[in-house]
């Protein structure tokens, strides 16, 4: 009998340093949260009593939070109810651009009820009331628009740094386009000027010429002026017509006698 008592002893003491050694289980979080170009998202999906399930999204840019979800029939605008622990709370409806979902634009009092809220239920998101648990909110609401605000500081950066860079990339082709034209401009008129340079000794070259011309004439007529018959006698008396006679030379003069 105390050898039982013993036994049973000992084997509990062994259970209970066995569980005690066990590391604890990490549970799985219920909020995963997620980011993405300009804003983070924790995915959500609310159930009806019948098992249909209704996906959608708190989205938040670090500014406020949205509640996403698909519904191509969404009013442009309205103001709905959501129902925190059976509660309502109104809010802003916005259809987004893509024309097939909308947006919850979440109020601050109604943030701070989903953040303590047990449960989140809406009525008019599918074709019977809806219902989404709420555990874990209050951190993971804090942490969607920590995660909110990081991304989107990084998307405002990069986007800062983007248009930047096209500015700089708009003032450089802008001063390489007026580097251009200057440049075109200027070789324009040194081709202008050389054009007209070229012209200009062209017209020296021909006013030279016909001065050159002209103070010729000008010298022949002064010479027909001094000597009238100059050319006529030679045109009557040709000096190469005695040169070119073999035997001009040898003609002798005819012989003085005296008487």
């Amino acid at each position: 009998m105390v050898k039982a008592i013993w036994l049973g002893v000992a084997a509990a003491a062994l259970l209970s340093s066995s569980s005690a050694a066990a590391p604890p289980r990490a549970e799985t979080p219920a909020w995963v949260v997620v980011p993405g170009t300009r804003d983070c998202r924790t995915e959500i999906e609310l159930t009806a009593a019948s098992g249909a399930a209704a996906p959608a999204a708190f989205v938040s840019d670090g500014d406020g939070v949205d509640l996403v979800f698909a519904k191509a029939d969404a009013p442009e605008q309205a103001f709905l109810p959501i129902r925190i622990d059976r509660k309502p709370y109104s809010n802003l409806v916005l259809r987004q651009a893509d024309g097939r979902s909308a947006a919850i634009r979440l109020s601050a009092e109604s943030l701070a009820a989903l953040r303590k809220g047990g449960a989140l239920q809406i009525g008019w998101l599918a074709q019977e009331p809806v219902e989404v648990s709420l555990a874990g909110s209050d951190q993971g609401l804090a942490d969607l628009r920590t995660c909110g605000a990081q991304v989107a500081e990084r998307f405002r950066a990069r986007e800062t740094a983007r248009r930047e860079a096209a500015v700089r990339a708009d003032a450089e082709t802008r001063a390489k386009a007026i580097s251009d034209e200057q440049l075109a401009t200027a070789k324009a008129q040194t081709a202008a000027a050389e054009a007209e340079r070229a012209r200009a000794a062209a017209e020296a070259e021909r006013l030279r010429a016909e001065a050159e011309t002209t103070r010729e004439r000008a010298q022949e007529q002064a010479r027909a002026e001094a000597y009238p018959y100059a050319g006529r006698e030679e045109r009557e008396y040709p000096r190469d017509r005695y040169q070119a006679d073999p035997y001009a030379d040898r003609y002798e003069p005819y012989p003085y006698r005296r008487w």
